[in-house]
């Protein structure tokens, strides 16, 4: 049992080595929707990036507390039933013909990539329409459909009208309305097991890396059940492992990476092997 907690420090360890340098802001610089071009439209509303991006980073290990909401059934839904595996939220709005169709079909092919690397059952996915009251829950399904979402683990939520200032400022999304819609921040939030923000994600064009890589922190950082704590070292090895090619867009199995556990593996065997020989010495000098 020893030896499977000296793996598991060593595969966060390892994790966090390789990928802390990946996450500060990312996308492709875009924060906003940007409905209308304010030169060509001076008068309009826009919102302030750096405000929004200063809200939205302000939330980072703030809990989001407990909401109810309405799935695409009118069936209530708890954020706190969430808890327990890592969380994606973003946020829509279900007249937009834009920025949010194009995130949500990005989101889906980042989600599509991350499920055959971590598995379906690993996180979940939530998008919340934030315009009400036009947001029904029909409305969302409606939206869900037309984007061809059909993954178990990702639902559309409707909140309530009253609950949507207190439920955006909690997760640091910023929006303002305009005559052609929505400029808002574009962000998909990850939030951890507890329920705290974990990492904002930026930009109009998801990967699979960007969603990948710090839910692998989340899984391979957790606590490791004891009643299955061998079978998961192994899948957490085999995820991290896993390594993004951005020439395919996808995930492969890095053979390297195994070989570079093994070897410190039997490096820690050695090194125990040794000072148990040093201490049997010194416990029996004539053995």
């Amino acid at each position: 049992m020893q030896n499977v907690n000296i793996l598991r420090t060593f595969c966060f360890v390892l994790l966090q080595l390789v990928s802390a340098s990946l996450f500060a802001v990312q996308g492709d610089g875009r924060l906003s929707s940007r409905p209308l071009n304010p030169a060509a439209a001076p008068n309009v509303p826009v919102l302030d990036e750096q405000k929004a991006l200063k809200l939205s980073q302000s939330v980072v290990n703030q809990p989001v507390g407990d909401f109810i909401l309405l799935d695409r059934d009118e069936k209530p839904v708890s954020l706190a039933s969430y808890r327990g595996k890592p969380l994606l939220v973003s946020f829509i709005y279900t007249g937009c013909f834009e920025v949010c169709p194009t995130t949500t079909k990005n989101l889906q092919k980042a989600v599509t990539n991350t499920v055959a690397v971590l598995g379906a059952d690993r996180f979940n996915v939530i998008s919340i329409g934030f315009n009400q009251p036009f947001d029904t829950p029909s409305a969302m399904k409606a939206f869900a459909a037309q984007n061809g979402i059909v993954f178990p683990n990702w639902k559309f939520l409707s909140p309530a009208m009253a609950i949507v200032d207190n439920l955006t400022n909690r997760f640091g999304f910023s929006y303002v309305a305009t005559p052609a819609g929505f400029d808002h921040i574009v962000q998909v939030t990850l939030v951890d097991a507890d329920g705290k923000i974990y990492r904002q994600i930026y930009g109009e064009p998801l990967s699979a890396d960007m969603l990948v890589e710090p839910l692998k922190q989340l899984i391979t950082g957790a606590p490791v059940a004891q009643t299955r704590a061998v079978a998961d070292i192994l899948d957490r090895v085999r995820i991290l492992c896993s390594v993004y090619d951005p020439k395919t867009g996808q995930y492969r199995f890095n053979y390297s990476l195994v070989f570079e556990i093994a070897g410190f593996i039997t490096f820690f065997a050695y090194v125990v092997w040794f000072l148990l020989k040093e201490m049997r010495k010194r416990k029996h000098p004539g053995v």
